[in-house]
């Protein structure tokens, strides 16, 4: 199967430092990868490059056969790449049905930045995706609400679903349980990942917590001063002494996977 992400030779440097160096990677459709690692690891820099916040100092990125390495974040999101961020990117101001209306006009707005400011949010199609992508994330109940006003796990779910307004065949997601409490992490991941897979999105997720990588990841890519030092299913992954001493610490309980990751 041709893999929908191919990284080959990747590297950044920052003056004399190295802060990611010689990764390839190969990441076929519909697969969910795991990437963890500790802080200043590089992940964040090989997520940076990928979506084109950081230009590669050597070494390719190809994304369903086309060269994207060193492109403009916008183009590569128009491509087909999206990412959620650690702390959710939504509008403040306005509900999430409006929060949602607004991602969807944008997303899917021909030309730059000015034809995206002047596109109308509540186009009728606009509406409709809008109203799905709220029913997918099940957060329709929360649909008037201000978004400054919602609990943490919604606002992540709204900036997820965001992100997703463009269709996008690959999405990067950081730190999607950061700052949720632990009776909500499985219920909020349980969401992302049916709607994930119902959408036939490819998901690449930077994650800490090692009981939500067991049970969410098919793969997990292990960091370590620039360079990954495991590639492989979570139960290699995460029973390898060497990941244990530097990223993991001792291997948990094995988490049972939920029913739509079986």
């Amino acid at each position: 199967m041709s893999a929908i992400l191919a990284v080959r030779g990747l590297q950044k440097t920052f003056g004399s430092v190295v802060a990611a160096r010689d990764i390839n990677v190969a990441v076929p459709p519909l697969q969910t990868v795991g990437i963890i690692g500790a802080n200043g690891a590089g992940k964040t820099t090989f997520v940076n490059m990928i979506t084109g916040h950081l230009r590669p100092s050597k070494g390719t990125i190809v994304f369903c056969d086309r060269d994207i390495t060193g492109r403009p974040s916008r183009e590569i999101t128009r491509l087909g790449i999206a990412r959620s961020f650690q702390i959710p990117q939504i509008f403040q101001s306005l509900s999430v049905f409006e929060n949602m209306c607004a991602a969807t006009a944008i997303a899917h707005a021909a030309g730059g930045l000015p034809a995206q400011l002047l596109t109308p949010w509540r186009a009728p199609g606009s509406l409709r995706q809008a109203e799905a992508a709220l029913e997918l994330f099940r957060i329709a109940r929360y649909r008037d609400t201000p978004a400054a006003t919602l609990p943490q796990g919604v606002r992540k779910l709204l900036d997820i679903a965001m992100a997703v307004a463009g269709s996008p065949r690959l999405l990067l997601l950081d730190e999607p349980t950061s700052g949720i409490t632990i009776e909500e992490k499985f219920e909020l991941m349980d969401v992302v990942m049916s709607a994930l897979k119902d959408r036939g999105i490819t998901v690449l997720f930077v994650e800490h917590d090692m009981d939500i990588v067991a049970r969410y990841a098919d793969r997990v890519l292990a960091f370590y001063d620039g360079a990954v030092i495991a590639d492989g299913s979570p139960a290699q992954a995460l029973a390898d002494p060497r990941i244990q001493e530097l990223i993991s610490g001792p291997q948990l309980k094995p988490a049972t996977r939920s029913a739509g990751h079986a």
